[in-house]
Protein backbone atom coordinates (compact mmCIF):
# COMPACT_ATOMS: atom_id res chain seq x y z
CA UNK A 1 0.00 0.00 0.00
CA UNK A 2 2.77 2.22 0.71
CA UNK A 3 3.85 4.97 -2.59
CA UNK A 4 7.81 4.23 -1.54
CA UNK A 5 10.00 2.33 0.50
CA UNK A 6 12.53 3.66 2.53
CA UNK A 7 15.46 1.56 3.18
CA UNK A 8 19.38 1.96 3.50
CA UNK A 9 22.14 -0.68 2.68
CA UNK A 10 25.10 -0.61 4.32
CA UNK A 11 26.62 -2.35 0.38
CA UNK A 12 29.05 0.53 -1.08
CA UNK A 13 27.26 0.57 -4.91
CA UNK A 14 23.64 0.74 -3.64
CA UNK A 15 24.48 3.97 -2.00
CA UNK A 16 26.45 5.55 -4.67
CA UNK A 17 22.91 4.54 -6.62
CA UNK A 18 21.21 6.20 -3.81
CA UNK A 19 23.18 9.55 -3.80
CA UNK A 20 22.67 9.59 -7.05
CA UNK A 21 19.55 9.61 -7.18
CA UNK A 22 20.04 12.42 -4.54
CA UNK A 23 22.19 14.57 -6.73
CA UNK A 24 18.98 14.40 -9.55
CA UNK A 25 16.57 15.31 -7.59
CA UNK A 26 18.96 18.14 -6.16
CA UNK A 27 19.85 19.45 -9.98
CA UNK A 28 15.86 19.88 -10.54
CA UNK A 29 15.77 22.04 -7.54
CA UNK A 30 18.75 24.26 -8.60
CA UNK A 31 16.69 24.89 -11.34
CA UNK A 32 13.22 25.59 -9.82
CA UNK A 33 12.02 28.84 -7.83
CA UNK A 34 12.62 28.26 -4.06
CA UNK A 35 9.54 26.34 -2.31
CA UNK A 36 9.69 27.31 1.34
CA UNK A 37 6.76 24.83 2.39
CA UNK A 38 7.40 24.74 6.06
CA UNK A 39 7.18 21.85 8.74
CA UNK A 40 5.81 22.40 11.22
CA UNK A 41 7.68 21.51 14.92
CA UNK A 42 6.40 18.15 17.27
CA UNK A 43 3.21 19.50 19.18
CA UNK A 44 2.39 22.19 16.90
CA UNK A 45 -1.11 23.15 17.84
CA UNK A 46 -4.08 21.65 15.94
CA UNK A 47 -5.44 24.34 14.62
CA UNK A 48 -3.57 24.00 11.77
CA UNK A 49 -5.86 20.85 10.86
CA UNK A 50 -8.43 23.13 9.31
CA UNK A 51 -10.71 25.89 10.60
CA UNK A 52 -14.36 23.61 10.90
CA UNK A 53 -12.52 20.90 12.60
CA UNK A 54 -10.56 22.44 14.97
CA UNK A 55 -10.32 26.07 16.72
CA UNK A 56 -7.32 28.22 18.58
CA UNK A 57 -7.17 26.47 22.33
CA UNK A 58 -8.31 29.83 23.75
CA UNK A 59 -11.60 29.79 21.52
CA UNK A 60 -12.62 26.03 23.20
CA UNK A 61 -11.89 27.52 26.73
CA UNK A 62 -13.69 30.16 26.48
CA UNK A 63 -16.77 28.44 25.28
CA UNK A 64 -15.93 26.02 28.07
CA UNK A 65 -16.43 28.57 31.06
CA UNK A 66 -19.37 30.56 29.25
CA UNK A 67 -21.15 27.28 28.80
CA UNK A 68 -20.62 26.68 32.67
CA UNK A 69 -21.61 29.84 33.90
CA UNK A 70 -24.82 29.71 32.18
CA UNK A 71 -25.67 26.19 33.60
CA UNK A 72 -24.52 27.33 36.89
CA UNK A 73 -26.87 30.81 37.01
CA UNK A 74 -29.50 28.11 35.57
CA UNK A 75 -28.92 25.81 38.35
CA UNK A 76 -28.47 28.30 41.64
CA UNK A 77 -31.54 30.66 40.56
CA UNK A 78 -34.14 27.55 40.24
CA UNK A 79 -33.06 26.98 43.96
CA UNK A 80 -35.17 29.97 45.15
CA UNK A 81 -38.07 28.00 44.25
CA UNK A 82 -40.04 27.27 47.14
CA UNK A 83 -40.80 23.67 46.74
CA UNK A 84 -37.35 21.76 46.16
CA UNK A 85 -39.21 18.37 45.02
CA UNK A 86 -39.35 20.43 41.78
CA UNK A 87 -36.13 20.98 40.84
CA UNK A 88 -34.92 17.39 39.69
CA UNK A 89 -37.93 18.18 37.04
CA UNK A 90 -37.54 21.97 35.96
CA UNK A 91 -33.25 22.12 35.97
CA UNK A 92 -32.46 20.05 33.02
CA UNK A 93 -35.50 21.18 31.02
CA UNK A 94 -34.45 24.87 32.08
CA UNK A 95 -31.03 23.75 31.13
CA UNK A 96 -31.35 22.18 27.49
CA UNK A 97 -33.92 25.51 26.90
CA UNK A 98 -31.53 28.08 27.97
CA UNK A 99 -28.19 26.50 26.27
CA UNK A 100 -29.92 26.04 22.91
CA UNK A 101 -31.48 29.47 23.11
CA UNK A 102 -27.49 31.27 23.30
CA UNK A 103 -26.20 28.70 20.89
CA UNK A 104 -28.53 29.79 18.50
CA UNK A 105 -28.48 33.41 19.47
CA UNK A 106 -24.02 33.45 18.64
CA UNK A 107 -23.70 33.95 22.51
CA UNK A 108 -20.63 31.76 22.66
CA UNK A 109 -19.26 32.58 19.16
CA UNK A 110 -15.38 33.75 19.70
CA UNK A 111 -14.86 37.71 19.88
CA UNK A 112 -10.85 38.81 20.14
CA UNK A 113 -12.58 41.45 22.73
CA UNK A 114 -16.28 40.59 24.01
CA UNK A 115 -18.08 43.43 26.08
CA UNK A 116 -20.57 42.23 28.89
CA UNK A 117 -22.78 45.05 28.56
CA UNK A 118 -23.63 44.38 24.74
CA UNK A 119 -24.74 41.07 25.51
CA UNK A 120 -27.19 42.02 28.33
CA UNK A 121 -30.34 42.62 26.45
CA UNK A 122 -29.75 38.90 24.31
CA UNK A 123 -29.32 37.32 27.64
CA UNK A 124 -31.95 38.55 29.14
CA UNK A 125 -34.47 37.78 26.59
CA UNK A 126 -33.05 34.15 26.03
CA UNK A 127 -33.82 33.93 29.40
CA UNK A 128 -37.11 34.82 30.13
CA UNK A 129 -38.00 32.62 26.75
CA UNK A 130 -36.24 29.99 28.37
CA UNK A 131 -38.12 30.17 31.61
CA UNK A 132 -41.43 30.41 29.81
CA UNK A 133 -40.74 27.26 27.79
CA UNK A 134 -39.99 25.61 31.08
CA UNK A 135 -43.23 26.37 32.16
CA UNK A 136 -45.07 25.77 29.68
CA UNK A 137 -43.56 22.23 28.99
CA UNK A 138 -42.91 21.29 33.10
CA UNK A 139 -46.89 20.50 33.19
CA UNK A 140 -46.79 17.67 30.34
CA UNK A 141 -43.97 16.02 31.40
CA UNK A 142 -44.26 12.21 32.90
CA UNK A 143 -43.64 13.59 36.61
CA UNK A 144 -45.74 16.84 35.91
CA UNK A 145 -44.94 19.91 37.97
CA UNK A 146 -48.43 22.40 39.08
CA UNK A 147 -47.99 25.94 37.23
CA UNK A 148 -45.36 28.11 38.36
CA UNK A 149 -46.68 31.57 39.81
CA UNK A 150 -45.22 34.58 37.75
CA UNK A 151 -43.90 35.98 40.79
CA UNK A 152 -41.49 32.90 41.10
CA UNK A 153 -40.90 33.10 37.39
CA UNK A 154 -39.46 36.61 38.03
CA UNK A 155 -37.62 36.27 40.86
CA UNK A 156 -35.86 32.68 39.55
CA UNK A 157 -35.27 35.12 36.09
CA UNK A 158 -33.87 38.16 37.56
CA UNK A 159 -31.56 36.05 39.89
CA UNK A 160 -30.42 34.09 37.16
CA UNK A 161 -29.74 37.46 34.80
CA UNK A 162 -27.51 39.05 37.65
CA UNK A 163 -25.26 35.97 38.32
CA UNK A 164 -25.49 35.07 34.16
CA UNK A 165 -24.14 38.36 33.52
CA UNK A 166 -21.44 38.45 36.83
CA UNK A 167 -20.63 35.35 35.34
CA UNK A 168 -19.89 36.51 31.84
CA UNK A 169 -18.28 39.16 33.26
CA UNK A 170 -15.59 37.89 34.88
CA UNK A 171 -14.91 34.92 31.97
CA UNK A 172 -14.69 37.89 29.02
CA UNK A 173 -12.47 40.31 31.83
CA UNK A 174 -10.00 37.08 31.61
CA UNK A 175 -10.65 36.83 27.74
CA UNK A 176 -9.75 40.09 27.52
CA UNK A 177 -6.65 40.52 29.83
CA UNK A 178 -5.37 36.62 27.97
CA UNK A 179 -5.73 38.77 24.14
CA UNK A 180 -4.19 41.64 25.68
CA UNK A 181 -1.05 39.57 26.74
CA UNK A 182 -1.41 37.52 23.51
CA UNK A 183 -3.01 39.35 20.53
CA UNK A 184 -4.29 36.86 17.94
CA UNK A 185 -1.78 37.67 14.74
CA UNK A 186 -3.14 38.06 11.50
CA UNK A 187 -2.82 39.17 7.65
CA UNK A 188 -4.16 42.13 6.19
CA UNK A 189 -5.33 41.31 2.23
CA UNK A 190 -5.96 44.02 -0.17
CA UNK A 191 -4.32 46.77 -2.11
CA UNK A 192 -0.64 47.25 -0.79
CA UNK A 193 -1.47 51.18 0.26
CA UNK A 194 -4.63 50.32 2.19
CA UNK A 195 -3.65 47.47 3.50
CA UNK A 196 -0.46 49.32 5.18
CA UNK A 197 -2.95 51.82 6.06
CA UNK A 198 -5.29 49.23 8.09
CA UNK A 199 -2.26 47.36 9.60
CA UNK A 200 -0.87 50.53 10.62
CA UNK A 201 -3.74 51.31 12.66
CA UNK A 202 -4.09 48.43 14.00
CA UNK A 203 -0.56 48.40 15.55
CA UNK A 204 -1.34 51.83 17.08
CA UNK A 205 -4.11 50.64 19.02
CA UNK A 206 -2.64 47.31 20.76
CA UNK A 207 -5.79 47.15 23.42
CA UNK A 208 -7.61 45.94 19.69
CA UNK A 209 -6.57 42.42 20.44
CA UNK A 210 -4.90 41.78 16.99
CA UNK A 211 -1.42 42.09 15.86
CA UNK A 212 -0.83 42.27 12.21
CA UNK A 213 2.84 40.26 11.38
CA UNK A 214 2.35 40.83 7.09
CA UNK A 215 0.16 42.48 4.36
CA UNK A 216 -0.93 40.31 1.38
CA UNK A 217 -1.05 41.57 -1.93
CA UNK A 218 -0.65 40.85 -5.59
CA UNK A 219 2.48 41.48 -7.24
CA UNK A 220 0.76 44.58 -9.60
CA UNK A 221 -0.17 46.47 -6.31
CA UNK A 222 2.88 46.19 -4.14
CA UNK A 223 4.65 48.70 -5.58
CA UNK A 224 1.05 51.48 -4.34
CA UNK A 225 1.70 53.27 -1.32
CA UNK A 226 5.05 51.17 0.39
CA UNK A 227 5.64 54.28 2.47
CA UNK A 228 5.35 53.49 6.14
CA UNK A 229 2.05 55.99 7.38
CA UNK A 230 3.64 58.82 9.41
CA UNK A 231 2.97 59.47 13.05
CA UNK A 232 0.18 61.27 14.01
CA UNK A 233 -0.03 64.80 15.07
CA UNK A 234 0.02 63.17 18.86
CA UNK A 235 3.66 63.08 18.20
CA UNK A 236 2.71 58.56 18.34
CA UNK A 237 5.29 56.41 17.40
CA UNK A 238 5.66 55.56 13.94
CA UNK A 239 4.47 51.58 13.23
CA UNK A 240 7.24 49.38 12.15
CA UNK A 241 7.33 48.35 8.91
CA UNK A 242 5.95 44.78 7.73
CA UNK A 243 6.71 41.94 5.13
CA UNK A 244 4.50 42.24 1.90
CA UNK A 245 3.56 38.65 1.03
CA UNK A 246 2.88 37.92 -2.73
CA UNK A 247 3.22 34.46 -3.46
CA UNK A 248 1.77 31.29 -1.77
CA UNK A 249 5.33 30.31 -0.68
CA UNK A 250 5.43 33.28 1.43
CA UNK A 251 1.70 33.31 2.93
CA UNK A 252 2.51 29.83 3.49
CA UNK A 253 4.72 30.56 5.58
CA UNK A 254 3.86 33.03 7.36
CA UNK A 255 0.44 31.62 8.45
CA UNK A 256 2.73 28.74 10.11
CA UNK A 257 5.66 30.58 11.67
CA UNK A 258 3.24 33.32 13.04
CA UNK A 259 0.50 30.59 13.93
CA UNK A 260 -1.72 33.44 12.08
CA UNK A 261 -5.52 33.00 13.39
CA UNK A 262 -7.73 35.60 11.48
CA UNK A 263 -7.30 37.41 8.05
CA UNK A 264 -8.60 40.81 7.21
CA UNK A 265 -9.90 40.73 3.69
CA UNK A 266 -10.06 44.86 2.28
CA UNK A 267 -12.03 45.62 -0.88
CA UNK A 268 -10.49 45.33 -4.20
CA UNK A 269 -7.72 42.65 -3.09
CA UNK A 270 -8.41 41.03 -7.00
CA UNK A 271 -8.82 37.46 -7.75
CA UNK A 272 -5.52 36.50 -7.46
CA UNK A 273 -5.83 37.20 -3.86
CA UNK A 274 -9.57 35.95 -3.66
CA UNK A 275 -8.18 32.72 -4.98
CA UNK A 276 -6.26 31.79 -1.91
CA UNK A 277 -9.20 31.99 0.74
CA UNK A 278 -9.79 28.40 0.54
CA UNK A 279 -6.37 27.50 1.61
CA UNK A 280 -6.62 29.74 4.59
CA UNK A 281 -9.67 28.02 5.78
CA UNK A 282 -7.92 25.03 5.13
CA UNK A 283 -4.88 26.35 7.54
CA UNK A 284 -7.73 27.19 10.29
CA UNK A 285 -7.40 30.78 9.87
CA UNK A 286 -10.85 32.93 10.48
CA UNK A 287 -11.77 35.19 7.44
CA UNK A 288 -13.15 38.67 8.27
CA UNK A 289 -14.17 41.50 5.85
CA UNK A 290 -13.04 45.12 7.34
CA UNK A 291 -14.61 48.28 5.62
CA UNK A 292 -11.36 50.68 5.46
CA UNK A 293 -12.22 54.02 5.90
CA UNK A 294 -15.85 54.68 5.94
CA UNK A 295 -17.25 52.11 3.72
CA UNK A 296 -20.55 50.62 4.83
CA UNK A 297 -20.71 46.67 5.03
CA UNK A 298 -24.47 46.38 4.51
CA UNK A 299 -26.96 44.95 7.05
CA UNK A 300 -24.89 41.53 9.08
CA UNK A 301 -26.44 38.77 11.43
CA UNK A 302 -27.19 39.33 14.89
CA UNK A 303 -24.09 39.40 16.66
CA UNK A 304 -21.89 39.68 13.90
CA UNK A 305 -20.53 42.61 13.71
CA UNK A 306 -17.23 43.80 15.04
CA UNK A 307 -15.19 47.18 15.09
CA UNK A 308 -11.95 46.90 15.79
CA UNK A 309 -9.70 49.78 16.43
CA UNK A 310 -12.63 51.71 15.01
CA UNK A 311 -12.75 49.54 11.84
CA UNK A 312 -16.38 47.90 11.27
CA UNK A 313 -15.60 43.99 10.55
CA UNK A 314 -18.01 40.94 9.70
CA UNK A 315 -17.26 37.52 9.57
CA UNK A 316 -17.38 35.49 6.54
CA UNK A 317 -18.10 31.67 5.78
CA UNK A 318 -15.96 29.92 2.94
CA UNK A 319 -17.80 26.62 1.82
CA UNK A 320 -15.62 23.99 3.33
CA UNK A 321 -14.26 20.95 1.23
CA UNK A 322 -17.69 18.46 2.03
CA UNK A 323 -16.97 17.74 5.32
CA UNK A 324 -13.76 16.08 5.10
CA UNK A 325 -13.25 16.59 8.57
CA UNK A 326 -15.88 14.46 10.43
CA UNK A 327 -16.50 11.50 7.42
CA UNK A 328 -12.60 10.78 7.01
CA UNK A 329 -12.08 10.75 10.36
CA UNK A 330 -15.42 8.36 11.59
CA UNK A 331 -14.54 5.87 8.18
CA UNK A 332 -10.64 5.76 9.63
CA UNK A 333 -11.78 5.06 13.28
CA UNK A 334 -14.02 2.66 12.09
CA UNK A 335 -12.21 0.48 9.15
CA UNK A 336 -8.67 0.85 11.22
CA UNK A 337 -10.27 -0.04 14.62
CA UNK A 338 -11.86 -3.51 12.90
CA UNK A 339 -8.96 -4.07 11.05
CA UNK A 340 -6.35 -4.18 13.91
CA UNK A 341 -9.00 -6.54 15.18
CA UNK A 342 -9.26 -8.75 12.89
CA UNK A 343 -5.60 -8.70 11.78
CA UNK A 344 -4.07 -8.93 15.35
CA UNK A 345 -3.25 -12.56 15.03
CA UNK A 346 -1.46 -11.86 11.68
CA UNK A 347 0.49 -8.69 13.40
CA UNK A 348 1.80 -10.74 16.27
CA UNK A 349 2.69 -14.14 13.90
CA UNK A 350 4.64 -11.25 11.86
CA UNK A 351 6.57 -9.88 14.91
CA UNK A 352 7.17 -13.41 16.17
CA UNK A 353 8.96 -14.39 13.01
CA UNK A 354 10.81 -11.00 12.38
CA UNK A 355 12.16 -11.18 15.65
CA UNK A 356 13.53 -15.29 14.92
CA UNK A 357 15.34 -14.34 11.63
CA UNK A 358 15.89 -10.26 12.32
CA UNK A 359 16.76 -10.01 15.81
CA UNK A 360 15.66 -6.89 18.31
CA UNK A 361 13.67 -4.17 16.49
CA UNK A 362 10.38 -5.32 14.99
CA UNK A 363 9.06 -2.18 15.09
CA UNK A 364 10.56 0.36 12.19
CA UNK A 365 10.04 3.75 13.23
CA UNK A 366 10.66 7.20 11.31
CA UNK A 367 9.68 10.76 10.96
CA UNK A 368 7.18 11.76 8.03
CA UNK A 369 5.68 15.11 7.61
CA UNK A 370 2.00 15.02 8.00
CA UNK A 371 -1.21 17.51 7.29
CA UNK A 372 0.10 21.02 7.24
CA UNK A 373 3.72 19.91 7.92
CA UNK A 374 3.09 18.44 11.40
CA UNK A 375 5.80 15.72 11.77
CA UNK A 376 4.88 12.60 12.73
CA UNK A 377 6.19 8.78 14.03
CA UNK A 378 5.34 6.41 11.07
CA UNK A 379 5.36 2.70 11.95
CA UNK A 380 6.23 -0.25 10.10
CA UNK A 381 7.66 -3.91 10.18
CA UNK A 382 11.32 -3.54 10.15
CA UNK A 383 12.29 -5.44 6.76
CA UNK A 384 15.84 -3.70 5.86
CA UNK A 385 18.18 -2.00 8.79
CA UNK A 386 19.64 1.28 7.19
CA UNK A 387 23.30 1.77 8.13
CA UNK A 388 22.48 4.83 10.22
CA UNK A 389 19.43 6.89 11.47
CA UNK A 390 21.08 10.39 9.02
CA UNK A 391 21.02 7.67 6.05
CA UNK A 392 17.79 6.57 6.61
CA UNK A 393 16.42 10.04 6.84
CA UNK A 394 17.99 11.28 3.67
CA UNK A 395 18.69 8.71 1.09
CA UNK A 396 15.92 7.92 -1.09
CA UNK A 397 16.41 4.18 -2.93
CA UNK A 398 13.97 1.15 -2.88
CA UNK A 399 15.16 -2.26 -1.32
CA UNK A 400 17.34 -4.73 -2.86
CA UNK A 401 15.51 -7.11 -2.44
CA UNK A 402 18.07 -9.95 -3.10
CA UNK A 403 20.01 -8.82 -0.11
CA UNK A 404 16.77 -9.34 2.30
CA UNK A 405 15.54 -12.88 3.39
CA UNK A 406 12.49 -14.65 2.16
CA UNK A 407 10.44 -13.31 4.69
CA UNK A 408 10.67 -9.38 4.53
CA UNK A 409 10.47 -10.40 0.85
CA UNK A 410 7.05 -11.51 2.00
CA UNK A 411 6.00 -8.83 3.77
CA UNK A 412 6.95 -6.52 0.92
CA UNK A 413 5.29 -7.76 -1.91
CA UNK A 414 2.49 -8.08 -0.35
CA UNK A 415 2.34 -4.99 1.71
CA UNK A 416 1.98 -6.61 5.28
CA UNK A 417 4.84 -4.80 6.65
CA UNK A 418 2.22 -1.48 6.25
CA UNK A 419 -0.21 -2.97 8.57
CA UNK A 420 1.63 -0.95 12.26
CA UNK A 421 0.26 1.86 10.44
CA UNK A 422 -3.30 1.04 10.82
CA UNK A 423 -2.06 2.33 14.60
CA UNK A 424 -1.02 5.92 13.03
CA UNK A 425 -4.46 6.13 11.58
CA UNK A 426 -6.03 5.21 14.96
CA UNK A 427 -3.90 7.74 16.92
CA UNK A 428 -5.17 10.57 14.13
CA UNK A 429 -1.52 10.65 12.32
CA UNK A 430 -3.06 9.57 9.22
CA UNK A 431 -5.95 8.77 7.41
CA UNK A 432 -6.88 5.27 5.41
CA UNK A 433 -6.75 7.29 1.73
CA UNK A 434 -4.70 10.50 0.91
CA UNK A 435 -1.29 11.52 -0.38
CA UNK A 436 1.58 9.34 1.42
CA UNK A 437 3.62 10.84 3.67
CA UNK A 438 7.42 11.28 2.90
CA UNK A 439 10.23 12.76 4.94
CA UNK A 440 11.28 15.58 6.16
CA UNK A 441 14.46 16.03 3.95
CA UNK A 442 12.87 14.73 0.72
CA UNK A 443 9.60 17.10 1.69
CA UNK A 444 11.93 20.42 1.46
CA UNK A 445 13.62 19.31 -1.99
CA UNK A 446 10.13 18.22 -3.24
CA UNK A 447 8.54 21.67 -2.61
CA UNK A 448 11.51 23.68 -4.00
CA UNK A 449 11.35 21.16 -7.36
CA UNK A 450 7.89 21.11 -8.19
CA UNK A 451 5.31 24.18 -7.32
CA UNK A 452 2.08 22.07 -5.75
CA UNK A 453 3.62 19.35 -3.73
CA UNK A 454 3.34 21.60 -0.47
CA UNK A 455 -0.42 21.59 -1.50
CA UNK A 456 -0.81 17.77 -1.38
CA UNK A 457 -0.31 18.15 2.59
CA UNK A 458 -3.83 20.21 2.76
CA UNK A 459 -5.25 16.55 3.84
CA UNK A 460 -4.09 14.10 6.06
CA UNK A 461 -1.56 11.68 4.97
CA UNK A 462 -2.80 7.87 3.98
CA UNK A 463 -1.76 4.24 3.84
CA UNK A 464 -3.00 4.10 0.21
CA UNK A 465 -4.35 6.82 -2.26
CA UNK A 466 -5.50 7.80 -5.58
CA UNK A 467 -1.50 7.65 -6.77
CA UNK A 468 -0.78 4.59 -5.33
CA UNK A 469 -3.64 2.51 -7.08
CA UNK A 470 -2.65 4.13 -10.48
CA UNK A 471 1.07 2.16 -9.73
CA UNK A 472 2.91 5.50 -8.74
CA UNK A 473 4.87 3.62 -6.39
CA UNK A 474 8.56 3.02 -5.39
CA UNK A 475 10.40 4.95 -7.25
CA UNK A 476 8.32 6.87 -9.72
CA UNK A 477 7.66 10.17 -10.44
CA UNK A 478 7.20 12.77 -7.97
CA UNK A 479 5.82 15.23 -10.40
CA UNK A 480 2.92 12.81 -11.78
CA UNK A 481 2.38 11.79 -7.94
CA UNK A 482 2.17 15.57 -6.68
CA UNK A 483 -0.32 15.74 -9.96
CA UNK A 484 -2.74 12.67 -8.79
CA UNK A 485 -2.99 13.84 -4.62
CA UNK A 486 -3.66 17.28 -5.54
CA UNK A 487 -6.63 15.87 -7.97
CA UNK A 488 -7.69 13.55 -5.39
CA UNK A 489 -8.15 16.30 -2.68
CA UNK A 490 -9.86 19.01 -4.75
CA UNK A 491 -12.09 16.04 -6.01
CA UNK A 492 -12.61 14.45 -2.50
CA UNK A 493 -15.80 12.49 -1.72
CA UNK A 494 -16.65 9.62 0.61
CA UNK A 495 -17.31 7.39 -2.18
CA UNK A 496 -13.74 7.96 -3.67
CA UNK A 497 -12.41 6.85 -0.65
CA UNK A 498 -13.80 4.00 -0.84
CA UNK A 499 -13.23 3.22 -4.22
CA UNK A 500 -9.06 3.40 -3.66
CA UNK A 501 -9.92 1.42 -0.48
CA UNK A 502 -11.38 -1.40 -2.62
CA UNK A 503 -9.29 -1.00 -5.62
CA UNK A 504 -6.29 -0.80 -3.39
CA UNK A 505 -7.34 -4.42 -2.21
CA UNK A 506 -7.41 -5.70 -5.33
CA UNK A 507 -4.00 -4.20 -5.65
CA UNK A 508 -3.26 -6.57 -2.35
CA UNK A 509 -4.36 -9.49 -3.62
CA UNK A 510 -2.30 -9.81 -6.84
CA UNK A 511 0.90 -9.05 -4.83
CA UNK A 512 2.16 -6.34 -6.46
CA UNK A 513 3.85 -4.33 -3.63
CA UNK A 514 7.20 -2.68 -3.81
Amino acid sequence: MSAERTVASSSGPTRQDTHASQDTHASRSAHASPGSFVIGPRGARGSRAGAQARRPSRHRRSVAALVAVDSAAALLALLLLDEPRWYAVLAPLLLVAVLTLNAQGRLYAYTALPATLDEVPSLSGRIALGLALTAVLAPALPAPVPPLPLSALATVGAAQCLLAVGGRALVHWQRRADVLRRPRPVLVFGPCGEARAVAAALLRRPRCGMRPVGVVSEADQQDEGTAPEPPGPGGEEPVPELPVLGTEDELHRAVIQNDVQAVLLLPGGGPGLTGRLPALTGLGCDLWEIGPRHAQLGPAREGARRYVAGFACRPLEVAAPRGTSVGKRLLDITVAGALLLVASPVLAVCALVLRAVEGPGVIFRQERVGKDGRLFTLLKFRTHRPADPQEAATRWSVADERRMNAFCRFLRSTSLDELPQLWNVLRGDMSLVGPRPERPFFVAQFSQAYPDYARRHRMPTGITGLAQIHGLRGDTSIEDRCRFDNAYIDSWSFWQDMCILLRTLGVLLRRTGS
